[in-house]
């Protein structure tokens, strides 16, 4: 799957916004993917994991267990899993920190991808890898569906995707004026501040 089919799989979706977002990390953005939408239809959903999937297999090998950072992560690395043949788990928040919860394991000797759905900054990917890392296992990487950040996010370890984009994000502070006329919205999950 090219990176123009995965983008044309969002708009057909209805996903790709346009106005004034707020994103997770608290910065601003004139463009938001609404991966929600996308992943309301599981044959779409497949299609991209699957995709997704080969490309783990190409760069890392053989993988044991997907892991990744609740909540938008959950659904593509259980579909990225599954055409995988691998187990997938999360972590979720607890007191402020990623922690794998309802008796997941990492065992050792276990071959590990995170896979998130989105990279902007790569905070929420940093905290889930941190959060692997508490636990016995060989960590290979990263995956994402989209990297917002076009390959400028550093999260520690190799990260593959299925499409890096060069989307502009901005400090609350420090908006160009066009995006500063538009009221904000926040359409995603984390519960941040505007």
């Amino acid at each position: 799957m090219t990176g123009d089919e995965v983008l044309q799989e969002f708009r057909d979706a209805g996903a790709l916004l346009e106005g004034h977002f707020i994103l997770s990390s608290g910065r601003r953005s004139p463009v938001f993917l609404q991966k929600m939408l996308v992943f309301q239809y599981p044959e779409r959903t497949e299609r991209i994991c699957r995709a997704l999937a080969e490309l783990i297999r190409d760069k890392f090998g053989q993988v044991d267990v997907i892991v990744s950072p609740a909540m938008g992560g959950v659904i593509p690395g259980y579909e990225t899993a599954r055409a995988l043949g691998c187990r997938a788990i999360f972590v979720e928040r607890e007191e402020g920190e990623f922690r794998l919860r309802r008796n997941f394991e990492i065992a050792p000797g276990d071959r590990v991808v995170m896979v998130e759905d989105m990279v902007t900054t790569g905070l929420s990917s940093r905290e889930c890898i941190a959060a692997i890392r508490q636990h016995p296992g060989e960590l290979l990487g990263a995956a994402c569906l989209i990297d917002r950040s076009n390959g400028r996010a550093d999260i520690g370890i190799p990260l593959v995707s299925l499409l890096r984009l060069d989307i502009p994000d901005y400090s609350p502070d420090e908006l160009p004026p066009e995006l500063a006329a538009i009221p904000p919205i926040k359409p995603g999950s984390r519960g941040l501040a505007a």
